[in-house]
């Protein structure tokens, strides 16, 4: 019987990146399910309580840390996750894509937007998890609070669009900065959810979680369609900018 290093040695570098990238989708399934029962049970509440009160002035819960503009710029970073922000710059990509003649890839950011947003949708009305009452929220909100939307449709939106970016480069270190800004865009509008009081940190935790899975999936489909010649190539048979 063949050893899985000798499979793994007849495994083309698309073949693994395949495999990878299936293995970090059970991988965010699994660490959803994980916390989520977790969430159900209760076991977070003290980790959740202790991370939002330290974003409070002590003694005053109504007082969020830091200046009064800094709480301005949680909300401006907090917009970047909200249906309006995301919503535009989706139609922008695929504005763009429509009139470069990607039509497929078009369909990809379509399903990685909405469809993150669908499948947030039906899992909070499934948790029907509450908000936190523990301090005043800085936005308004008017759905369930597992997992958070703003996390979950960021990180499905933004990294779709980075994977897709980066897929046009061949150069690493473009890869790494429009990965990195996916990921620091991400970043920013979870924290801002639990800094204004309107998200559980394990709400954030779980939207990402979700979003990242989604947003590989998302990959896979581009991937699959290229490999079926129904996108372009990406420029990976080229040489290597070693810069």
């Amino acid at each position: 019987m063949e050893s899985s290093a000798g499979i793994l040695s007849r495994l083309g570098k698309r073949e693994l990146t395949v495999l990878a990238v299936i293995f970090a989708v059970l991988a965010c399934i699994w660490g959803f399910v994980e916390l989520a029962d977790e969430v159900v049970e209760g076991s977070t509440a003290d980790f959740d309580q202790r991370i939002l009160l330290s974003m409070r002035v002590a003694g005053d819960v109504t007082d969020p840390i830091g200046p009064g503009w800094f709480e301005e710029v949680m909300r401006d970073l907090t917009a970047l996750g909200g249906n309006v922000v995301l919503s535009l710059v989706t139609l922008a990509v695929i504005g763009y894509l429509l009139l470069a003649h990607y039509r497929r890839l078009a369909v990809v950011v379509l399903v990685a937007s909405l469809g993150g947003l669908g499948v947030n949708t039906v899992m909070k009305n499934s948790f029907e998890r509450e908000r936190p009452n523990l301090v005043p929220h800085g936005s308004h909100v008017y759905t369930a609070s597992f997992p958070s939307g703003h996390s979950m449709v960021a990180a499905s939106t933004y990294l779709t669009l980075a994977v897709l970016l980066a897929r046009a480069e061949r150069r690493r270190r473009i890869k790494a900065y429009w990965l990195s800004v996916a990921l620091t865009l991400t970043a920013l509008v979870g924290i801002s959810r639990v800094y204004l009081g309107v998200h559980w940190p394990t709400d954030v935790l779980a939207g990402w979680t979700a979003g990242a899975g989604w947003a590989m999936l998302c990959g896979l489909l581009a991937l699959w369609l290229q490999r079926h010649g129904q996108v372009e190539k990406s420029p990976e048979h080229q040489p290597e900018d070693p810069a």
